[in-house]
Protein backbone atom coordinates (compact mmCIF):
# COMPACT_ATOMS: atom_id res chain seq x y z
CA UNK A 1 0.00 0.00 0.00
CA UNK A 2 1.31 3.53 -0.98
CA UNK A 3 0.57 4.83 2.78
CA UNK A 4 3.66 1.77 3.64
CA UNK A 5 5.91 3.42 1.32
CA UNK A 6 5.88 6.69 0.97
CA UNK A 7 4.63 9.67 4.02
CA UNK A 8 1.92 12.20 3.66
CA UNK A 9 4.07 14.90 3.65
CA UNK A 10 7.23 13.79 0.59
CA UNK A 11 5.62 12.58 -2.49
CA UNK A 12 6.39 12.70 -6.30
CA UNK A 13 3.73 12.91 -9.03
CA UNK A 14 4.42 12.07 -12.72
CA UNK A 15 1.41 13.27 -15.65
CA UNK A 16 1.21 11.46 -18.37
CA UNK A 17 0.21 14.39 -21.34
CA UNK A 18 1.03 18.00 -21.60
CA UNK A 19 -2.08 19.32 -22.66
CA UNK A 20 -4.67 21.85 -21.04
CA UNK A 21 -5.64 19.31 -18.04
CA UNK A 22 -2.30 17.97 -17.26
CA UNK A 23 -0.31 21.49 -17.52
CA UNK A 24 -2.82 22.81 -15.31
CA UNK A 25 -2.50 19.96 -12.71
CA UNK A 26 1.29 20.41 -12.68
CA UNK A 27 1.15 24.52 -11.94
CA UNK A 28 -1.90 23.57 -9.05
CA UNK A 29 0.47 20.83 -7.64
CA UNK A 30 3.62 23.01 -8.25
CA UNK A 31 1.67 26.24 -5.90
CA UNK A 32 1.24 23.62 -3.26
CA UNK A 33 4.85 22.85 -3.24
CA UNK A 34 4.42 18.89 -4.47
CA UNK A 35 7.28 17.57 -6.72
CA UNK A 36 6.23 16.84 -10.19
CA UNK A 37 7.21 15.91 -13.52
CA UNK A 38 5.09 16.19 -16.98
CA UNK A 39 5.80 13.64 -19.74
CA UNK A 40 4.76 15.18 -23.79
CA UNK A 41 5.21 12.60 -26.77
CA UNK A 42 5.35 15.85 -28.57
CA UNK A 43 9.18 16.81 -29.38
CA UNK A 44 8.54 20.12 -28.60
CA UNK A 45 6.29 22.74 -27.62
CA UNK A 46 5.60 23.75 -31.28
CA UNK A 47 5.03 20.47 -32.63
CA UNK A 48 1.16 20.68 -33.22
CA UNK A 49 0.60 24.17 -35.04
CA UNK A 50 -2.81 23.56 -35.76
CA UNK A 51 -5.55 24.16 -33.75
CA UNK A 52 -9.08 25.51 -32.82
CA UNK A 53 -10.79 27.74 -29.96
CA UNK A 54 -11.33 26.35 -27.00
CA UNK A 55 -14.71 27.47 -24.73
CA UNK A 56 -13.49 28.45 -21.20
CA UNK A 57 -16.70 28.40 -19.09
CA UNK A 58 -16.24 30.51 -15.95
CA UNK A 59 -15.95 27.34 -14.06
CA UNK A 60 -12.48 26.79 -16.16
CA UNK A 61 -11.81 29.81 -15.49
CA UNK A 62 -11.93 29.21 -11.55
CA UNK A 63 -10.07 26.35 -12.27
CA UNK A 64 -6.78 27.92 -13.74
CA UNK A 65 -7.09 30.88 -11.26
CA UNK A 66 -6.83 28.66 -8.58
CA UNK A 67 -3.78 26.50 -9.66
CA UNK A 68 -1.79 29.39 -11.97
CA UNK A 69 0.44 32.10 -10.23
CA UNK A 70 -0.88 35.38 -10.87
CA UNK A 71 1.27 36.17 -14.16
CA UNK A 72 0.53 32.94 -15.64
CA UNK A 73 -3.20 33.54 -14.98
CA UNK A 74 -3.10 37.30 -16.21
CA UNK A 75 -1.26 35.68 -19.73
CA UNK A 76 -4.13 33.32 -20.06
CA UNK A 77 -6.71 36.53 -19.63
CA UNK A 78 -4.35 38.56 -22.08
CA UNK A 79 -3.88 36.29 -24.57
CA UNK A 80 -8.05 34.81 -24.84
CA UNK A 81 -10.36 36.09 -27.74
CA UNK A 82 -12.90 38.77 -26.97
CA UNK A 83 -16.28 37.42 -24.83
CA UNK A 84 -19.47 36.58 -26.68
CA UNK A 85 -22.49 37.43 -25.21
CA UNK A 86 -24.73 34.44 -26.51
CA UNK A 87 -25.06 31.18 -28.28
CA UNK A 88 -27.63 30.43 -31.00
CA UNK A 89 -28.95 27.71 -32.65
CA UNK A 90 -29.75 27.92 -36.65
CA UNK A 91 -31.38 26.30 -39.32
CA UNK A 92 -29.30 25.88 -42.04
CA UNK A 93 -31.17 28.76 -43.93
CA UNK A 94 -29.78 30.57 -41.03
CA UNK A 95 -33.23 31.03 -39.10
CA UNK A 96 -33.13 31.62 -35.80
CA UNK A 97 -34.16 28.50 -33.45
CA UNK A 98 -32.84 29.57 -29.90
CA UNK A 99 -30.62 32.11 -27.96
CA UNK A 100 -28.55 31.78 -24.95
CA UNK A 101 -27.35 34.70 -23.22
CA UNK A 102 -23.72 33.32 -21.62
CA UNK A 103 -23.98 34.29 -17.85
CA UNK A 104 -20.94 35.06 -15.75
CA UNK A 105 -19.17 37.94 -14.53
CA UNK A 106 -17.45 40.73 -16.56
CA UNK A 107 -14.11 40.26 -14.01
CA UNK A 108 -11.05 38.29 -15.05
CA UNK A 109 -11.93 35.04 -13.36
CA UNK A 110 -15.72 34.57 -13.16
CA UNK A 111 -16.29 34.88 -16.94
CA UNK A 112 -16.50 33.10 -20.17
CA UNK A 113 -13.15 33.00 -22.38
CA UNK A 114 -12.46 32.06 -26.20
CA UNK A 115 -8.58 30.95 -26.46
CA UNK A 116 -6.85 28.70 -29.03
CA UNK A 117 -5.89 25.70 -27.85
CA UNK A 118 -1.90 26.13 -28.66
CA UNK A 119 -1.48 29.41 -27.26
CA UNK A 120 -3.00 28.39 -23.84
CA UNK A 121 -0.56 25.33 -23.88
CA UNK A 122 2.22 27.45 -24.51
CA UNK A 123 0.98 29.99 -21.27
CA UNK A 124 0.53 26.94 -19.31
CA UNK A 125 4.05 26.30 -19.84
CA UNK A 126 5.34 29.40 -18.33
CA UNK A 127 6.71 28.75 -15.18
CA UNK A 128 6.97 24.88 -15.58
CA UNK A 129 11.04 24.95 -16.65
CA UNK A 130 13.06 21.63 -15.73
CA UNK A 131 9.17 19.77 -15.02
CA UNK A 132 8.15 19.18 -18.27
CA UNK A 133 9.99 16.21 -20.62
CA UNK A 134 8.88 16.21 -24.70
CA UNK A 135 9.62 13.44 -26.72
CA UNK A 136 8.18 11.24 -24.19
CA UNK A 137 5.58 8.44 -25.80
CA UNK A 138 4.40 6.55 -22.73
CA UNK A 139 4.19 2.89 -23.36
CA UNK A 140 3.48 1.14 -20.00
CA UNK A 141 3.94 1.54 -16.13
CA UNK A 142 4.81 -1.06 -14.04
CA UNK A 143 4.09 -1.04 -10.03
CA UNK A 144 6.80 -1.83 -7.88
CA UNK A 145 7.69 -3.64 -4.46
CA UNK A 146 8.51 -0.30 -3.02
CA UNK A 147 5.12 1.31 -3.85
CA UNK A 148 6.58 3.13 -6.78
CA UNK A 149 4.96 3.41 -10.09
CA UNK A 150 7.61 3.48 -13.25
CA UNK A 151 6.60 4.77 -16.39
CA UNK A 152 8.33 3.57 -19.42
CA UNK A 153 8.39 5.33 -22.77
CA UNK A 154 9.19 4.66 -26.42
CA UNK A 155 12.62 5.92 -26.73
CA UNK A 156 13.78 2.82 -23.85
CA UNK A 157 14.04 5.71 -20.98
CA UNK A 158 11.42 5.01 -18.05
CA UNK A 159 10.37 7.44 -14.54
CA UNK A 160 9.52 6.37 -11.47
CA UNK A 161 6.93 8.56 -9.32
CA UNK A 162 4.79 7.70 -6.11
CA UNK A 163 1.69 8.74 -8.14
CA UNK A 164 0.30 8.26 -12.05
CA UNK A 165 -1.96 10.89 -13.33
CA UNK A 166 -3.08 9.90 -17.05
CA UNK A 167 -3.68 13.58 -18.49
CA UNK A 168 -3.04 11.73 -21.96
CA UNK A 169 -6.48 12.28 -23.41
CA UNK A 170 -9.42 10.23 -25.46
CA UNK A 171 -6.41 7.30 -26.70
CA UNK A 172 -5.30 7.40 -23.26
CA UNK A 173 -2.81 4.41 -22.83
CA UNK A 174 -2.57 4.49 -19.24
CA UNK A 175 -5.99 3.78 -19.43
CA UNK A 176 -6.16 1.39 -21.41
CA UNK A 177 -3.96 -0.24 -19.07
CA UNK A 178 -5.10 0.94 -16.45
CA UNK A 179 -9.18 0.48 -16.58
CA UNK A 180 -9.10 -2.14 -19.76
CA UNK A 181 -13.29 -2.01 -19.56
CA UNK A 182 -13.54 1.50 -19.90
CA UNK A 183 -13.13 2.32 -23.67
CA UNK A 184 -14.63 4.74 -25.80
CA UNK A 185 -16.72 3.74 -28.45
CA UNK A 186 -17.67 5.13 -31.86
CA UNK A 187 -20.85 7.31 -32.36
CA UNK A 188 -21.44 6.82 -35.75
CA UNK A 189 -21.18 10.66 -36.57
CA UNK A 190 -17.78 12.15 -38.21
CA UNK A 191 -16.66 15.97 -38.04
CA UNK A 192 -14.77 18.13 -40.38
CA UNK A 193 -13.19 21.48 -39.53
CA UNK A 194 -11.61 24.31 -41.35
CA UNK A 195 -11.02 28.02 -40.47
CA UNK A 196 -10.20 31.25 -41.90
CA UNK A 197 -8.16 34.41 -41.20
CA UNK A 198 -10.59 37.24 -40.05
CA UNK A 199 -8.88 40.67 -42.42
CA UNK A 200 -9.99 43.46 -44.13
CA UNK A 201 -11.06 41.36 -46.96
CA UNK A 202 -12.60 38.34 -45.77
CA UNK A 203 -14.72 39.60 -43.02
CA UNK A 204 -16.91 41.83 -44.87
CA UNK A 205 -17.40 38.18 -46.97
CA UNK A 206 -18.85 36.82 -43.70
CA UNK A 207 -22.89 37.72 -42.30
CA UNK A 208 -22.81 39.88 -39.30
CA UNK A 209 -25.09 37.06 -37.58
CA UNK A 210 -21.69 34.83 -37.48
CA UNK A 211 -19.47 37.08 -36.55
CA UNK A 212 -21.96 37.53 -33.33
CA UNK A 213 -20.76 34.57 -31.68
CA UNK A 214 -20.75 30.97 -31.48
CA UNK A 215 -23.65 29.25 -33.36
CA UNK A 216 -24.70 25.86 -34.05
CA UNK A 217 -26.73 25.10 -37.46
CA UNK A 218 -29.38 21.82 -37.21
CA UNK A 219 -29.95 21.06 -40.40
CA UNK A 220 -32.61 18.47 -41.71
CA UNK A 221 -30.57 16.21 -43.57
CA UNK A 222 -28.98 14.78 -40.41
CA UNK A 223 -25.86 16.93 -40.87
CA UNK A 224 -24.77 20.06 -38.52
CA UNK A 225 -22.30 22.78 -38.44
CA UNK A 226 -20.33 24.99 -35.56
CA UNK A 227 -19.39 28.09 -36.32
CA UNK A 228 -17.28 30.64 -33.74
CA UNK A 229 -15.25 33.67 -34.45
CA UNK A 230 -12.22 33.86 -32.67
CA UNK A 231 -11.43 37.60 -32.23
CA UNK A 232 -8.63 38.97 -30.39
CA UNK A 233 -8.35 42.60 -28.11
CA UNK A 234 -5.56 44.42 -29.06
CA UNK A 235 -5.77 47.56 -26.91
CA UNK A 236 -2.66 48.23 -24.94
CA UNK A 237 -3.19 45.96 -21.88
CA UNK A 238 -3.58 42.74 -24.02
CA UNK A 239 -0.20 44.66 -25.94
CA UNK A 240 1.93 44.49 -22.78
CA UNK A 241 0.81 41.68 -21.12
CA UNK A 242 0.36 39.17 -24.14
CA UNK A 243 3.71 40.20 -25.06
CA UNK A 244 5.61 38.26 -22.32
CA UNK A 245 6.39 34.92 -23.79
CA UNK A 246 3.05 34.72 -26.16
CA UNK A 247 2.28 33.81 -29.19
CA UNK A 248 2.28 37.66 -30.36
CA UNK A 249 6.44 37.52 -29.74
CA UNK A 250 6.63 33.85 -30.53
CA UNK A 251 7.07 33.16 -34.68
CA UNK A 252 5.52 29.69 -34.38
CA UNK A 253 2.50 30.51 -32.86
CA UNK A 254 1.94 34.39 -34.32
CA UNK A 255 -1.01 33.26 -36.66
CA UNK A 256 -2.64 31.77 -33.88
CA UNK A 257 -3.03 34.95 -31.93
CA UNK A 258 -4.88 36.80 -35.26
CA UNK A 259 -8.34 36.65 -35.80
CA UNK A 260 -10.13 34.05 -37.00
CA UNK A 261 -12.94 32.32 -37.92
CA UNK A 262 -13.53 28.57 -37.71
CA UNK A 263 -15.94 25.90 -38.54
CA UNK A 264 -17.01 22.32 -38.08
CA UNK A 265 -19.36 20.43 -40.10
CA UNK A 266 -20.82 16.91 -39.05
CA UNK A 267 -22.63 14.14 -40.33
CA UNK A 268 -23.07 10.54 -40.04
CA UNK A 269 -20.64 8.45 -41.16
CA UNK A 270 -23.44 5.71 -43.00
CA UNK A 271 -23.86 8.46 -45.48
CA UNK A 272 -20.21 9.61 -46.04
CA UNK A 273 -18.93 6.66 -48.13
CA UNK A 274 -16.44 8.45 -49.82
CA UNK A 275 -14.70 10.06 -46.59
CA UNK A 276 -14.23 5.94 -46.09
CA UNK A 277 -11.39 5.88 -48.65
CA UNK A 278 -7.66 5.87 -48.37
CA UNK A 279 -7.00 9.02 -46.93
CA UNK A 280 -9.22 11.55 -48.34
CA UNK A 281 -6.87 14.82 -49.15
CA UNK A 282 -7.83 18.16 -48.06
CA UNK A 283 -9.24 19.43 -50.76
CA UNK A 284 -11.61 16.30 -51.05
CA UNK A 285 -12.78 17.03 -47.72
CA UNK A 286 -13.73 20.57 -48.55
CA UNK A 287 -15.23 19.42 -51.87
CA UNK A 288 -17.43 16.90 -50.04
CA UNK A 289 -18.45 19.75 -47.24
CA UNK A 290 -19.15 22.20 -50.00
CA UNK A 291 -21.29 19.37 -52.25
CA UNK A 292 -22.98 18.71 -48.70
CA UNK A 293 -23.90 22.75 -48.25
CA UNK A 294 -24.96 23.52 -51.18
CA UNK A 295 -28.68 24.06 -50.47
CA UNK A 296 -28.08 26.17 -47.69
CA UNK A 297 -27.86 29.61 -46.62
CA UNK A 298 -25.02 31.28 -48.96
CA UNK A 299 -23.53 32.80 -45.95
CA UNK A 300 -22.56 29.14 -44.42
CA UNK A 301 -21.30 28.33 -47.77
CA UNK A 302 -19.00 31.00 -47.91
CA UNK A 303 -17.20 29.64 -45.07
CA UNK A 304 -16.34 26.46 -46.26
CA UNK A 305 -15.43 28.12 -49.46
CA UNK A 306 -12.96 30.98 -47.72
CA UNK A 307 -11.39 28.01 -45.75
CA UNK A 308 -7.64 27.38 -45.96
CA UNK A 309 -7.35 23.90 -47.51
CA UNK A 310 -4.39 23.41 -45.11
CA UNK A 311 -6.54 23.82 -42.10
CA UNK A 312 -8.97 21.15 -43.11
CA UNK A 313 -9.48 18.06 -41.10
CA UNK A 314 -11.19 14.68 -40.74
CA UNK A 315 -12.41 13.44 -36.91
CA UNK A 316 -14.16 10.84 -35.92
CA UNK A 317 -16.62 11.71 -32.75
CA UNK A 318 -16.12 8.87 -30.35
CA UNK A 319 -17.71 8.86 -26.73
CA UNK A 320 -16.62 6.85 -23.40
CA UNK A 321 -18.98 4.94 -21.73
CA UNK A 322 -19.90 5.73 -17.85
CA UNK A 323 -18.22 2.59 -15.90
CA UNK A 324 -18.90 1.49 -11.98
CA UNK A 325 -16.19 3.42 -9.70
CA UNK A 326 -12.91 1.06 -9.50
CA UNK A 327 -10.66 -0.22 -6.61
CA UNK A 328 -8.64 3.26 -5.51
CA UNK A 329 -5.24 2.99 -6.94
CA UNK A 330 -1.69 5.48 -7.07
CA UNK A 331 -3.40 5.80 -10.77
CA UNK A 332 -5.53 8.18 -11.39
CA UNK A 333 -7.10 9.69 -14.48
CA UNK A 334 -8.20 13.43 -15.78
CA UNK A 335 -10.29 14.88 -18.45
CA UNK A 336 -10.39 12.91 -21.84
CA UNK A 337 -8.08 10.36 -20.40
CA UNK A 338 -11.43 9.25 -18.69
CA UNK A 339 -14.26 10.98 -19.88
CA UNK A 340 -13.69 12.16 -23.10
CA UNK A 341 -17.16 13.50 -24.61
CA UNK A 342 -18.59 14.59 -27.78
CA UNK A 343 -17.71 18.09 -29.09
CA UNK A 344 -21.43 19.09 -29.02
CA UNK A 345 -21.70 20.88 -25.61
CA UNK A 346 -18.43 22.72 -25.90
CA UNK A 347 -17.27 21.20 -22.33
CA UNK A 348 -14.15 19.04 -22.19
CA UNK A 349 -11.71 21.27 -21.61
CA UNK A 350 -13.25 22.84 -18.69
CA UNK A 351 -14.14 18.94 -17.33
CA UNK A 352 -10.07 18.66 -17.60
CA UNK A 353 -9.80 21.70 -15.77
CA UNK A 354 -12.19 20.94 -13.45
CA UNK A 355 -10.79 17.45 -12.42
CA UNK A 356 -7.15 19.28 -12.43
CA UNK A 357 -8.44 21.84 -10.06
CA UNK A 358 -9.82 19.20 -7.79
CA UNK A 359 -6.86 16.77 -7.79
CA UNK A 360 -4.55 19.14 -6.59
CA UNK A 361 -6.40 20.65 -4.15
CA UNK A 362 -6.72 16.90 -2.99
CA UNK A 363 -2.91 15.84 -3.16
CA UNK A 364 -1.86 18.89 -1.90
CA UNK A 365 -3.92 18.15 1.51
CA UNK A 366 -2.09 14.78 1.16
CA UNK A 367 1.00 16.60 1.31
CA UNK A 368 0.18 18.76 4.24
CA UNK A 369 -1.07 15.50 6.09
CA UNK A 370 -4.45 16.20 6.04
CA UNK A 371 -5.15 12.35 4.97
CA UNK A 372 -3.21 10.00 2.98
CA UNK A 373 -2.68 9.83 -0.97
CA UNK A 374 -4.99 6.94 -1.06
CA UNK A 375 -7.86 9.03 0.76
CA UNK A 376 -7.14 12.05 -1.45
CA UNK A 377 -7.32 10.24 -4.64
CA UNK A 378 -10.54 8.32 -3.61
CA UNK A 379 -12.37 11.67 -2.38
CA UNK A 380 -11.21 13.42 -6.24
CA UNK A 381 -12.37 10.24 -7.93
CA UNK A 382 -15.29 9.71 -6.19
CA UNK A 383 -16.62 13.49 -7.45
CA UNK A 384 -15.41 13.36 -10.79
CA UNK A 385 -16.98 9.88 -11.95
CA UNK A 386 -20.02 11.60 -10.88
CA UNK A 387 -19.85 15.73 -12.73
CA UNK A 388 -17.50 13.26 -14.72
CA UNK A 389 -19.55 11.06 -16.99
CA UNK A 390 -22.78 13.72 -16.21
CA UNK A 391 -21.06 15.44 -18.93
CA UNK A 392 -20.36 12.33 -20.87
CA UNK A 393 -24.18 11.42 -21.33
CA UNK A 394 -25.30 15.46 -21.42
CA UNK A 395 -22.69 15.85 -24.34
CA UNK A 396 -23.87 12.61 -26.02
CA UNK A 397 -27.86 13.77 -25.80
CA UNK A 398 -26.64 16.95 -27.92
CA UNK A 399 -25.14 15.86 -30.40
CA UNK A 400 -27.89 13.29 -31.23
CA UNK A 401 -30.14 16.07 -30.72
CA UNK A 402 -28.26 17.94 -33.36
CA UNK A 403 -27.61 14.90 -36.20
CA UNK A 404 -28.83 10.98 -34.93
CA UNK A 405 -32.49 12.02 -34.34
CA UNK A 406 -34.49 13.12 -36.77
CA UNK A 407 -37.78 12.59 -37.85
CA UNK A 408 -40.65 14.05 -35.87
CA UNK A 409 -38.61 13.81 -32.95
CA UNK A 410 -36.06 16.58 -34.57
CA UNK A 411 -39.31 18.26 -35.98
CA UNK A 412 -40.21 18.63 -32.40
CA UNK A 413 -37.19 19.26 -30.95
CA UNK A 414 -36.62 22.52 -33.44
CA UNK A 415 -40.49 23.63 -32.17
CA UNK A 416 -39.87 23.26 -28.36
CA UNK A 417 -36.09 25.51 -29.01
CA UNK A 418 -38.94 28.06 -30.93
CA UNK A 419 -41.35 28.31 -27.72
CA UNK A 420 -38.05 28.65 -25.58
CA UNK A 421 -36.17 31.29 -27.82
CA UNK A 422 -39.85 33.30 -27.34
CA UNK A 423 -40.94 33.01 -23.46
CA UNK A 424 -37.81 34.29 -21.99
CA UNK A 425 -38.63 32.77 -18.36
CA UNK A 426 -38.72 29.40 -19.72
CA UNK A 427 -35.90 29.67 -21.69
CA UNK A 428 -34.14 30.33 -18.84
CA UNK A 429 -35.34 27.78 -16.33
CA UNK A 430 -34.26 25.37 -19.61
CA UNK A 431 -31.07 26.20 -20.44
CA UNK A 432 -30.09 29.00 -17.81
CA UNK A 433 -26.73 26.85 -16.95
CA UNK A 434 -26.21 25.77 -20.45
CA UNK A 435 -22.76 27.89 -20.88
CA UNK A 436 -21.18 27.48 -17.40
CA UNK A 437 -19.96 23.54 -17.11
Amino acid sequence: MMEQTMSNSSFHVGIIGAGTGGLCLAHGLRKAGVGVTVYERDRHPTDRLQGYRLHISPNGSRALHECLPPDVFRHFVATCGAGNDDFKFLTEKMEQLLAIETEGGSDAVDSHRSASRLVLRQVLLEGLDGMVEFGKTFTRYEETDTGEIVAHFEDGTSASADILVAADGGGSRVRRQFLPDAPRVDTGVFGIAGKFPLTEATAPQVPAELLAGPRLVMARDQSGMFVAPQRFGHGPERSADAGHGSARSGDPFAEESEDYMMWGYSGLWETADVLSKPAPSREELQDFVRERTASWHPGLQKLVELADPATVTLFDIKTSVPIDPWPTKRITLIGDAIHSMTPFRGIGANMALRDASLLAKNLAAAAHGERTPIEAIHAYEAAMIGYGFAAVRSSLKAMELAITKRGISFALTKAAYRVFDAVPPLKRWAFGGLGNA
